[in-house]
């Protein structure tokens, strides 16, 4: 059975790791997908990977008018939104006492600031009854060297879904919380390092967890499917936590 058939789904970040594989999944569910992303490039290489009819939109969590545009187009073809997930968003970490205003107001413009508008400008696009999913991590709730501010973000984003979950209360609207542990994206490919030196920073990422491992993108879209789709109708404003045990052993 298809847990998504004919439903909406808009994905934000969809277009690389994590957002990209939980695209492709709520495809085969039987989802009709909408990813946003700020690079095109990587957005049409996406969608052609997506595939059955994937639309992929250009926008900007920086720029509030970017996303009401994009949630408009999105809209004018499919009508309003099913599901939405929050995935946009950037690690970007340094020791306290280089830490820049720049990087500061970076992190938390996009990861906390632009995911609070980017669920507040999907309000008059969502269908009651939709599922609304958000992205943290298990950095919000330890300490991690030079990822304080990055770990901030991602517990406003805690705090977020469970002020929005009472919000929409009303309509019907279930808000929830997938946090990974640590996970093997892309994003290690764009690091710019000697393939030596990035196996050994994964290496030493799985080292910290319980299970050994990283994490992979396809488990991490087992879990947002669970939370978009009527399989998780009785949890409201909770978290989902996939971290091989990282936040608990």
């Amino acid at each position: 059975m298809e847990r998504l058939k004919n439903k909406v789904a808009v994905i934000t970040g969809g277009n690389s790791g994590m957002g990209l594989a939980t695209a492709k999944l709520f495809t085969a569910e039987g989802a009709k997908v909408a990813i946003t992303g700020r690079n095109e490039v990587t957005l049409e290489e996406a969608v052609s990977e997506i595939g059955h009819h994937a639309m992929g939109v250009k926008a900007n969590v920086l720029n509030l008018k970017s996303i009401d545009d994009a949630y408009a187009e999105i809209a004018a073809r499919h009508g309003k939104f099913d599901v939405l997930i929050i995935n946009a968003g950037v690690y970007k970490g340094l020791p306290l006492a280089d830490f820049t205003e720049e990087l500061f107001d970076e992190l938390v413009d996009i990861n906390f600031k632009g995911a609070f508008f980017s669920v507040q400008k999907a309000l008059p696009f969502l269908n009651d009854g939709a599922s609304v999913v958000m992205t943290s991590s298990v950095s919000s709730e330890s300490g991690t060297a030079t990822a304080s501010v990055y770990g901030a973000t991602k517990a406003a984003i805690r705090s977020l879904a469970r002020g929005f979950a009472a919000d929409l209360l009303e309509r019907n609207i279930r808000v929830n919380v997938l946090s990974p542990g640590p996970v093997e994206t892309p994003i290690f490919d764009r690091l710019g390092m000697p393939e030596d030196n990035v196996n050994g920073i994964k290496q030493y990422l799985a080292s910290g967890v319980p299970l050994k491992r990283l994490g992979t993108i396809d488990e991490m879209a087992k879990g947002f499917l669970y939370l978009a789709s009527d399989d998780s109708s009785f949890m409201l404003a909770g978290e989902l936590v996939l971290d091989g045990g990282i936040g608990q052993l």
